[in-house]
């Protein structure tokens, strides 16, 4: 993917936007756009491969399946969950093998005239490093007397350096907050899709693979593309990210409204028959269904025809395997007390689950545009040297504070939402039944208490580039070369070597004062 990075050498008729940066650039950010969107490509595929191995039972390898009493719509059905796994590694495997033909380092560059510039830190300026003796040290010698540990000593302050710019901490914060909510409310999503509207797994992970993530994709190229074709200063990104950020929340407020209610489930929202048992008193249990010694260890709702759904045709009393014959349902007459497999479909729920789907659509599209100029933004507020170290800041703390929390989040608020556990041997197992109201709206408003979160963040980030530009944004942050975008090709293993050019521009230079020794090295070895 990383061949999509190219260079761009910035002339004398590249013009310098209102920000003092040079649209121009070595990182085209359509190509960044692209990059982005191959990674949201790899989920995509994992929920149509999802999809078919759900309809696979999980034993089919070692049981006869035509012999199963279910099918993939039992809520029973447990499908193939190991297939993926089996599959994707396998892949994994066999794509990694020609990167052992990749030598340990690649040969350096040559640096164009155009391309290297002396970045300053904030109220710090660079000089040649001295040691204590007086002696000045060339950055390239290898007679460097640095040990391991005097180089790792450099990394926290380093990051206290990143965490002290508003602007950038502000932006990975905001990004933690954009990613929480994919990782959150879409690792979710097929489940709630479950239970709104009465779909499959299969089904719904289908739906998911074909709609949500491929819109995703779409906004995330489109965002590169808009950054690219507008030329786009870090003010501009800055307001593209809130405009985006705002109708995507606007998205996520319409599904409030865009959902099915549980419905009338006897023993647990509403009494069996005509009886006035209070709400807070329902049991599942009546003396209809007491002498069939029915099981909760598993939940196969029906549909009785009276309009209520029964947890299963045993607690609707039904004597017969054709589902007919059910003692529970006392408002119809004998001979049409019959139920048939499923939930009783609620009114208006498939025109609900339509619209959800298109404002799904549109609200993956245009929260995934906010991708680019966040980043954008981010390697415009760093120094050259400290711009693969800061990705590398926003990675982790995109997948400690982004990835591992909000499902941990999610979960234990839509288990706070369950109507009926089922119990398996005396204890607790899977949640049955959900209120389908609270579970709709304590869902979805996390997920927008987490854009708003975010809206928050890029309005502070707003604010410091509005105030003080030149402050945050360093001169000439529109040229990236791919060096600076990812690792420096000068590594620990060709330092002091005569085939770096000496006479180079010091680009990567950084000055680290520990203990009143200065030490000079290249950020990307010592990182």
């Amino acid at each position: 993917m990383y061949c999509w990075i190219m260079e761009h050498k910035p002339s004398t008729q590249d013009k310098v936007t209102a920000g003092g940066e040079m649209p121009g650039a070595a990182v085209t950010w359509d190509s960044t756009g692209i990059l982005f969107t191959m990674l949201v490509f790899g989920p995509a595929c994992g929920f149509i491969l999802g999809s078919f191995c759900t309809k696979i039972y999980v034993d089919a390898v070692f049981i006869d399946t035509s012999k199963l009493d279910i099918t993939p719509d039992d809520p029973r059905w447990i499908g193939a969950w190991w297939g993926g796994f089996l599959l994707c590694g396998a892949l994994l495997f066999f794509s990694s093998l020609p990167m052992f033909g990749f030598p340990q380092s690649l040969p350096p560059r040559p640096e164009r005239a155009g391309d290297s510039e002396q970045a300053m830190l904030p109220d710090r300026d660079y000089e040649r490093p001295k040691p204590s003796n007086g002696v000045l040290r060339h950055p390239l010698d290898g007679d460097s007397s640095t040990t391991c540990f005097q180089q790792l000593r450099v990394i926290p302050k380093v990051t206290k350096h990143l965490l002290s710019n508003p602007v950038f901490t502000c932006i990975i914060l905001a990004a933690c907050m954009e990613i929480a909510v994919v990782a959150g409310f879409a690792a979710f999503l097929g489940k709630y899709l479950e239970q709104q509207f009465n779909l499959t797994t299969s089904s719904a992970n289908q739906l998911l693979g074909m709609t949500a993530i491929p819109c995703a994709c779409l906004g995330i190229f489109l965002g590169g593309l808009l950054v690219k074709k507008l030329s786009l200063s870090a003010l501009g990104a800055i307001r593209m990210a809130m405009l985006v950020n705002l109708v995507s929340t606007a998205c996520y407020v319409s599904f409030l409204f865009l959902g099915c209610d549980t419905g009338p489930v006897a023993g647990v929202t509403v009494p069996y028959g005509n009886n006035s048992t209070p709400t807070s008193s329902l049991d599942p249990y009546s003396p209809c269904n007491i002498n069939c010694e029915c099981q909760t260890d598993s939940f196969t709702p029906v549909c009785g025809a009276d309009g209520v759904t029964y947890l299963s045709a045993c607690f609707a009393g039904c004597s017969s395997t054709n589902l007919s014959g059910c003692s529970c349902l006392t408002s119809v007459p004998a001979e049409n007390a019959t139920v048939v497999p499923g939930k009783c479909p609620s009114p208006g729920c498939e025109e609900a689950f339509l619209t959800f789907l298109c404002v799904m659509c549109v609200c993956s599209m245009i929260g995934a545009m906010a991708q680019t100029p966040s980043v954008i933004i981010l390697i415009r507020t760093v120094s050259p040297e400290l711009k693969s170290y800061a990705l590398g800041v926003l990675f982790l703390l995109l997948r400690l504070l982004g990835f591992i929390p909000p499902p941990l989040i999610f979960g234990a608020g839509i288990d706070s939402t369950c109507l009926f556990w089922s119990t398996f041997c005396g204890e607790q197992g899977a949640c049955a039944l959900y209120d389908n109201v609270v579970y709709r709206y304590l869902y979805v408003s996390i997920a927008i208490a987490l854009k708003s979160f975010a809206f928050i963040l890029y309005t502070t980030t707003w604010q410091c580039l509005r105030k003080n530009y030149k402050r945050y944004i360093k001169n000439h942050e529109g040229g990236l070369s791919t060096s600076e975008f990812f690792a420096s090709t000068l590594t620990l293993d060709n330092l002091g070597r005569d085939s770096v050019p000496q006479n180079q521009p010091h680009r990567t230079k950084f000055i680290y004062n520990l203990e009143d020794h200065e030490w000079c090295e290249n950020m990307e070895s010592v990182l």
